[in-house]
């Protein structure tokens, strides 16, 4: 039996053509020495049959992927800050271009990346075989293979944290700014198809429940707690909508994760000394992604052609949290990089009103890398999670159905099974 000719990118299909072939000229060897000639013969016919099979479907899936990659465009806060916080007048709470962060050293300096090392979208691009996509507002920057605008402490309410970041709102207009401008370069036909094939990862909202609602007494007391969910999820919802009129066609969505178990909130939770997280955080986080999935759904029987992938990233942090050794950590609950209770108070790095913070021998060990964010390792587990991840971490598409397709399949999935099923969730 041949085994599948499994390409995983254009730059391997000729090796693995050949691999085909000699597979193919190796069995008749075999078979000549076996078998009398009129078998030989149809055995040759129906291998090479199946050869000639592979060889087109090979050639058809590459002839796609040779042409230019699929563009990630990366909306959001700190989770997916590639640094463009670097480039604007805030506070050092939003921001992390200074040692210990980067600690791991694949980048050779700070980014401004709130991780030990790389945060989820640069495994996204990765998989996707896109270089790492750059900030916004880094001076030179080429924008063809996409652009991150995410900001760190933004949120999706232009009152969340005003003033020190680039808010939601802000980040579409500056997508505007670069669809004028690859438009200009690329010429409208071009430029409408690469903004239909993109896709749009959206990471936010977290910043609106923990400073904006959690820590704004007067917001609580304008709105209770679900009327104020609404108020994020329909903003959120309309931004959705401007994309998707600028051409965007497919989005990935990082939902919110157990907010209330952060070292920074589950110190402050009245059952700290229990190690309890807090409640309240968590419970709106609960409800934003309850709230989420049911627009997404409703958005993709209303608009036409609109894909997406989401995750479950409460439930799946969760499980990692609680069970940390279950997936290669030795801590769920306490920071690498902070100080005080779990490490919740906001230190890493020393730039803050408190200076003084401890940094733990190996990140790697830990699901929190300081107060607020998770490590590099949480986030490329993540990333394979959304990338090709069963759907009870993600669904009705994972991204890598939104790149590529069904490009990632086998060839004998091709001809065996055209129409495989999308994931649902």
């Amino acid at each position: 039996m041949f085994k599948p000719i499994r390409f995983q990118n254009h730059t391997s299909l000729l090796v693995e053509i050949i691999a085909g072939q000699n597979q193919i000229l190796r069995y008749l060897s075999t078979s000549n020495q076996k078998h009398n000639c009129d078998r030989v013969m149809a055995r040759l016919i129906s291998h090479m049959d199946y050869f000639i099979i592979c060889v087109t479907l090979a050639l058809s899936i590459a002839c796609r992927v040779c042409g230019t990659a699929t563009p990630f465009f990366i909306f959001g806060d700190s989770t997916v800050d590639p640094g463009n916080n670097n480039y604007i007048n805030t506070i050092p709470a939003y921001q992390a271009n200074y040692k210990p962060y980067g600690h791991n050293g694949f980048f050779e300096e700070p980014t401004g990346r709130f991780s030990d090392g790389r945060v989820i979208v640069d495994f996204i691009a990765e998989y996707a075989e896109l270089p790492v996509i750059p900030p916004f507002l880094q001076p030179s920057a080429e924008f063809i293979n996409g652009v991150n605008f995410a900001s760190g402490g933004s949120g999706i309410l232009p009152e969340t944290n005003q003033g020190q970041v680039i808010d939601f709102q802000t980040q579409i207009k500056h997508f505007e700014e670069v669809q004028k401008s690859l438009t200009k370069k690329l010429g409208e036909a071009r430029a409408n198809e690469l903004f239909s094939e993109a896709v749009y990862f959206i990471s936010i909202g977290s910043n609106d429940y923990m400073g904006g609602y959690l820590g704004n007494p007067k917001m609580q007391e304008y709105y209770a707690p679900e009327e104020y969910v609404g108020l994020v999820i329909g903003n959120l919802t309309q931004a959705i909508q401007v994309l998707y009129e600028k051409g965007g066609r497919k989005f990935g969505f990082l939902s919110l994760s157990p907010l209330g178990c952060l070292p920074a909130l589950r110190a402050l939770s009245p059952q700290a000394n229990e190690g309890v997280c807090f409640e309240k955080a968590c419970a709106l986080a609960q409800a934003h992604n309850s709230a989420l999935k049911v627009i997404l759904t409703s958005l993709e029987h209303i608009l036409i052609g609109f894909k997406y992938c989401n995750s479950n990233f409460y439930d799946w942090l969760q499980d990692r949290i609680n069970n940390p050794s279950k997936y290669g950590f030795k801590d769920g609950v306490n920071a690498c990089c902070g100080t005080g209770p779990y490490g919740g108070i906001f230190t890493c790095g020393g730039t803050k009103k408190v200076t003084d913070y401890q940094l733990c021998d190996n990140a790697d060990d830990f699901v929190w890398w300081d107060s607020f964010h998770p490590t590099e390792k949480i986030h490329e587990q993540l990333g394979q999670a959304l990338w090709n991840g069963p759907p009870s971490s993600v669904g009705p598409y994972t991204l890598q159905h939104l790149f590529l397709g069904k490009e990632e399949l086998t060839i004998a999935d091709e001809v065996d099974d055209p129409d495989r099923q999308n994931f649902h969730y």
